[in-house]
């Protein structure tokens, strides 16, 4: 006989979208089971970006106040926009009186996970979402595979996915893994890994005539760097040297502190918002439900916002009989959706250079971007949408 496992939610995605539902669902006193087709190991040990918006962080602290990303973490208080070697402080907490943190996903992710297993909560790893039965019924089911093979069945009283861009859940929603609202652009960065102190403490995103470039951070020794490049390109047909000459013609004003690179890859740039996001009790919730481009660091904070509405509206459903909250749970989480497409591709736009660009799209740019940071209103706008919007809740 196929071993079912019987709870209320199942969570398909340990990711933070995933661990972050669980952990509002345990404080709600609802039990819930998630699973994840990668090991431990590989999901804490996954170096992935990680700016944290102020509502995350606050967030991640009321689920943990020894969370590291106080300690760990770097709290940044504003980004530099660097206009054809100008550069131009956007002050966070001057505008709009909040901050980010710099502090990488994989290390959220282990955070999230030591606690969960510390208080006895149910994470399956190496197991694998074959399909969702039942999706628009109130009692839909898991069927999935475990690290033997071996077929297994979770019947819950919701599902969600919260198992990423190539999500497996979505197909239960929406009827395909590919229905949605989709965008790819005609740029991606080349990025790297390298060992040096950081050449600058806070993130410079800089718009130059060779082209766009990002100068983050991953640790006091550890440092991510980035720059436009055609989609097609071979990260490896690069040498060392290439690279760090392309890093600093494109960041003029700033040396840059070298170091060997340990890794490299290129990151295609896509925009993606599935048709529908809820099923019945089938529910998506972040990389399931939509991608944006890096440029703005919306992201995980954006799984992490739909986390905070799908929350408030399981506890009303499971614990209160209200379905009101899970009825507007798409249109709520559907509004802050798209402002951060909005955002993410205003950034993008702004800072690199199409293929097809013109002359006059070229100075049209750079008008848009000094009517950002010459402007009080402009600078202020930017800092809302980064630093991130309160969380809607729903009713």
């Amino acid at each position: 006989m196929t071993p079912t496992i019987r709870t209320r939610v199942a969570i398909v995605g340990a990711g933070p979208a995933g661990l972050i539902l669980s952990h509002l669902l345990a404080d709600a006193g609802i039990e819930s089971v998630v699973i994840d087709q990668r090991s431990r190991r590989e999901i804490e040990t996954t170096i992935r970006a990680g700016i944290l918006e102020q509502g995350t962080v606050d967030l991640l602290t009321a689920i943990d106040p020894g969370t590291r990303v106080h300690t760990v973490g770097q709290r940044h208080d504003g980004i530099e926009l660097r206009v054809q070697g100008e550069g131009h402080r956007i002050d966070f907490p001057g505008l709009v009186g909040r901050s980010v943190w710099l502090y990488p996903q994989h290390e959220v992710l282990t955070d999230l996970l030591a606690l969960r297993l510390a208080r006895g909560q149910d994470v399956l790893f190496e197991t694998t979402a074959v399909r969702v039965e039942g999706a628009d019924t109130t009692t839909p089911r898991v069927i999935g595979t475990d690290a033997e093979g071996a077929g297994f069945v979770i019947d819950a009283e919701v599902v969600v996915g919260a198992d990423g861009s190539r999500s497996v859940v979505r197909q239960a929603v929406a009827g395909s893994s590919r229905d949605g609202y989709f965008r790819e652009y005609p740029f991606a960065w080349f990025g790297i890994l390298c060992e040096a102190p950081p050449s600058s403490h806070e993130l410079i995103y800089s718009n130059s005539d060779d082209g766009f470039a990002l100068i983050s951070q991953r640790s006091p020794e550890v440092q991510r760097m980035y720059f436009q490049c055609d989609p097609d390109t071979d990260p490896h047909a690069l040498s060392e040297a290439e690279i760090w000459d392309t890093l600093q013609r494109r960041v003029p004003g700033t040396t840059l502190t070298e170091g060997p690179i340990f890794q490299r890859d290129v990151l295609r740039f896509r925009s993606f918002v599935a048709h529908e996001l809820r099923r019945g009790r089938t529910v998506l919730v972040g990389d399931a439900a939509h991608t944006v481009p890096p440029t703005g660091a919306k992201g995980m904070n954006l799984a992490v916002a739909d986390v905070v509405v799908l929350a408030r509206a399981l506890t009303a459903l499971l614990a209160d009989n209200d379905e009101r909250l899970i009825d507007g749970y798409a249109d709520t989480a559907l509004r802050r959706i798209w402002k951060a497409q909005h955002f993410s591709w205003w950034m993008t736009s702004m800072l690199h250079t199409a293929p097809d660009a013109s002359e006059f799209d070229r100075r049209r740019q750079l008008g848009e971007l000094r009517s950002v940071v010459e402007s009080e209103s402009g600078r202020a706008f930017l800092a809302e949408a980064y630093t991130g919007w309160p969380f809607e809740t729903g009713l």
